[in-house]
C-alpha cells in the first residue's frame, strides 16, 4: 500500500499515481476517525473544492465517506476558495474543513488540505493525529449522515466587505487588474469590484483544468499575462490569486513584479503604522528580513517559525497575531481568521492604495528607501532525492565555510539550513542569505535568496544551483 505523508498543508499527489480514489478514501476515512476521536462530530465538517481536474468528484467522495462514519457534511454547490471553507468551518461551529486542491502545484497534482475547528490551518499536533489514523481500520459504518450541498462563497463576500474599506477603495478611482489563474477565486474579486463600482479588468477567470501555459501560483514566470493587462490598461495594480485563491501576488504600475514579500511588507507597515493593531508579527523561516525591521521600529515581538502555514495558525491559538505571513503568499490576521486569505489580501493591497493615496509600486519605493533595499529569489530544482540529501549535507558540515566568493557567516537549521554570507549590503540593505529546503509535498530542493540588490540574489541562487549539483 503506498504511503501517504502530510506535507506542510495537507496531502498532495500526482492524479492517478498517487492520488486515486483509494488514497483519497483512506485520507477521508483518516480525518473521519480523527473527527469521531478528537471532536463533536455531531458540529459536522465543511467540504470544498477547486478547478482541478476531478475536484467535485473527489470532493463528493470525500463527503460521502464522512458521512457513512455518521457525520454530516455540508459539501460546496461550486469550486470555492480555501478561506471560504475555513470561514464556514468557524462561523458555522464545524468540527472541521476540507478542502480537495493541490493550490499553486501543476496541472496534474491534486490534494487534500485539512482544517481545524478554528478556522485555519490544522495544526502540526492535528495533522500527526490524522496521519496517526491513515494505518487505523476505517472509521466504523453507521446510519450514514446527510450531505447537504451549500454555497460558502456568499458568507466569504460578506466577511471580507466588512474587513477592508470598499468605499475607501471605490473613491480612490485606482484601476486595477485582476488575475484568478483559472482557480477556485475566479469571479469573486470582481464580484466586489463590480458591485462597488471599482474600475477593473479581469483575466483567467474561466474553468480550465490544464492551467494552460502556467502553474497557478502568482509568481513569475506565470504572471506574465497579468503584467501585460497592467500595462495595456494602464492600471495602477495587478493583483493575483492562486489555485485555491488563499495565497497573493502582485504587479506594480510599471509592470514589475511585486513579491509575497512586499506584499506582507506593505500590508504589515500600514496595519502598525496606519491602523495601529495591537499584536505580534510572524513570518516564516523563508520569509524576508524587512519585517523584522518593520516589526522593531513599532516595538512588536517577531516570531519567527517554520515553514508551512499551519505553524503561523498555531502561534495565532497562543498570542495575539496582528499579522502573520509565509514566502508563498499566505498572509493572515487574528482578528479575521487563522487563515491565509488571497482574495482579502488583494482586498487589503488596495485599501493600502487608497488610504495612503499611491499606487503599488510607490509605496513598494517608500519600503525601500525606509527600510533598506531587499530584493529576493527562488529556485526550484528537480533532482534526484540522493543529490538533494548530499546537498544539505555538504552545507550543513562544519567544514563548509565558504559559498561562492563568499564566507559563511553563520549557519541556521530551523527548516533546512539557511547560510547567511559575508556579501554587501550596501548601505542598510537586507543580510544576505540563501536557505536550502527540500520541499515537503513535491520532489525537489527548493532554494531562496535575499540580497540587498537583485544581481546579488541571481549571484547567489546560481551559486547554490552549482553547490548542489557539485553534491551529486
Amino acid at each position: 500500500m503506498a504511503e501517504i505523508k502530510f506535507g506542510t498543508d495537507g496531502w498532495r499527489g500526482v492524479i492517478a499515481d498517487d492520488f486515486t480514489f483509494d488514497n483519497v478514501r483512506r485520507v477521508a476515512g483518516a480525518i473521519a476517525a480523527y473527527v469521531l476521536k478528537y471532536e463533536d462530530g455531531r458540529r459536522g465538517v465543511m467540504v470544498g473544492y477547486d478547478t482541478r481536474f476531478g475536484s467535485p468528484r473527489f470532493a463528493r467522495l470525500v463527503a460521502e465517506v464522512i458521512t457513512n462514519a455518521g457525520i454530516p457534511v455540508k459539501l460546496a454547490n461550486d469550486y470555492t476558495p480555501t478561506p471560504a471553507v475555513s470561514l464556514a468551518v468557524k462561523q458555522q461551529g464545524a468540527a472541521g474543513g476540507v478542502m480537495v486542491t493541490s493550490s499553486h502545484n501543476p496541472w496534474n497534482w491534486n490534494g487534500v488540505k485539512f482544517k481545524g475547528k478554528f478556522g485555519g490551518s490544522a495544526t502540526p499536533a492535528i495533522m500527526k493525529k490524522v496521519e496517526d489514523e491513515l494505518g487505523t481500520v476505517s472509521p466504523p459504518q453507521t446510519t450514514p449522515a446527510g450531505i447537504e450541498e451549500v454555497d460558502f462563497k456568499q458568507a466569504h463576500i460578506e466577511a471580507m466587505c466588512q474587513f477592508a474599506d470598499l468605499d475607501l477603495i471605490a473613491k480612490a478611482n485606482f484601476k486595477f487588474a485582476v488575475d484568478s489563474m483559472y482557480g477556485s477565486g475566479r469571479g469573486v474579486l470582481a464580484r466586489i469590484f463590480s458591485q462597488r463600482g471599482i474600475q477593473h479588468v479581469a483575466i483567467r477567470q474561466e474553468v480550465s483544468p490544464l492551467f494552460p501555459g502556467i502553474n497557478p501560483e502568482p509568481i513569475e514566470p506565470h504572471v506574465t499575462l497579468l503584467r501585460e493587462t497592467v500595462k495595456k490598461e494602464n492600471c495602477h495594480a495587478g493583483l493575483a490569486t492562486d489555485g485555491d485563491a488563499d495565497r497573493i501576488g502582485a504587479i506594480a504600475e510599471d509592470g514589475s513584479f511585486v513579491d509575497s514579500h512586499k506584499c506582507f511588507a506593505v500590508l504589515t507597515r500600514w496595519l502598525l503604522e496606519r491602523k495601529q493593531w495591537p499584536g505580534d508579527v510572524v513570518r516564516a523561516f523563508n520569509t524576508t528580513g524587512m519585517v523584522d525591521r518593520i516589526a522593531a521600529k513599532h516595538g512588536r515581538k517577531l516570531h519567527e517559525c517554520p515553514i508551512g502555514f499551519k505553524y503561523i495558525a498555531d502561534l495565532m491559538m497562543e498570542h495575539d497575531i496582528a499579522i502573520g505571513g509565509e514566502e508563498s503568499g499566505g498572509i493572515g490576521y487574528s482578528r479575521y481568521l487563522p487563515e491565509r486569505d488571497g482574495i482579502l489580501n488583494a482586498l487589503l493591497l488596495a485599501n493600502v492604495m487608497a488610504e495612503e493615496r499611491k499606487p503599488l509600486g510607490k509605496l513598494v519605493e517608500d519600503l525601500q528607501r525606509e527600510f533598506g533595499p531587499h530584493y529576493y529569489g527562488r529556485r526550484d530544482l528537480h533532482i534526484p532525492d540522493t543529490v538533494k540529501r548530499a546537498a544539505i549535507q555538504r552545507a550543513c558540515a562544519d567544514g563548509t565555510t565558504q559559498f561562492g566568493r563568499y564566507k559563511i557567516a553563520k549557519k541556521e537549521t530551523m527548516d533546512g539550513i539557511k547560510l547567511f554570507l559575508e556579501a554587501p549590503r550596501h548601505g542598510n540593505g537586507a543580510e544576505p542569505w540563501i536557505l536550502l529546503r527540500a520541499s515537503g509535498t513535491e520532489p525537489l530542493l527548493r532554494l531562496y535568496s535575499e540580497a540587498a540588490e537583485p544581481e546579488l540574489v541571481a549571484e547567489i541562487l546560481e551559486q547554490g544551483k552549482t553547490f548542489v549539483n557539485t553534491s551529486g
